[in-house]
């Protein structure tokens, strides 16, 4: 199955994704952990995103689409995979189904997590990471065991540059621009459906597991209607 995990910033999609790889054990794919590798790799594509990079300017459309196509190449994504931060743009979203027909793979689902903005703003200035190994932790959510100190390498826990309040503002106010409109894009080709992000963790993965089965039982060949999961 090839999930599509939609959302803004701080609604779990991340949470949600490593969840999902254990339970379905299908790849996480992320564009920016791509563009480390390849940078990392020296790659000529790599070369080129790193120059890009070094410039201050934004990786395009056409690089990360190349990129994509290349992951979703490999072996451990014949059975499905779970996209995460990507795309962020129509002209991305695009680009990806030109992909998935080329490759002769499956419809994509797109599963939205929903979180009003407000709780967004609490989840995100609470997040913290390693500053050693990366892992990401929350303090009103997932907090570490001991304080300050990673429970996976003893590392500093510490807080990004970018989850400051007036920073997550700026990126909220680019999510409604330039990613929302993808709800619209893909609620007219029928593979969008939502979940309430305000649950607990457990209760959005089951929300989503749930989206799982009811495409299952609808492999017969019939429409797929949209599926509203969100709880009154």
């Amino acid at each position: 199955m090839q999930l599509m995990l939609l959302g803004a910033p701080g609604v779990g999609k991340g949470t949600q994704a490593v969840l999902l790889v254990k339970e379905l054990g299908i790849p996480q794919i992320s564009t920016g952990e791509m563009l480390r590798t390849e940078v990392k790799n020296a790659t000529p594509l790599g070369l080129n995103v790193k120059k890009i990079m070094h410039l201050g300017e934004l990786v395009s459309d056409d690089i990360i689409l190349k990129i994509v196509e290349k992951r979703l190449r490999k072996p451990d994504c014949a059975n499905g995979f779970i996209l995460d931060g990507f795309p962020r743009t129509i002209p991305q979203a695009e680009g990806l189904s030109k992909i998935l027909h080329k490759l002769d793979i499956g419809q994509l689902h797109v599963i939205e997590i929903v979180v009003p903005h407000a709780e967004i703003l609490r989840r995100l200035t609470s997040r913290r990471i390693c500053s050693q190994c990366g892992r990401v932790y929350n303090l009103l959510i997932t907090p570490p065991t001991e304080q300050n100190k990673c429970d996976e390498c003893g590392g500093n826990i510490i807080q990004r540059d970018d989850d400051t309040k007036e920073t997550i503002k700026h990126r909220l106010e680019i999510y409604r621009e330039s990613t929302a409109p993808l709800i619209d894009y893909y609620q007219k080709k029928q593979n969008y459906h939502c979940v309430d992000g305000l649950q607990p963790v457990e209760s959005v993965f089951d929300d989503i597991l749930s989206v799982r089965v009811k495409l299952a039982q609808n492999r017969n060949g019939s429409a797929i209607s949209n599926v509203k999961l969100i709880k009154t």
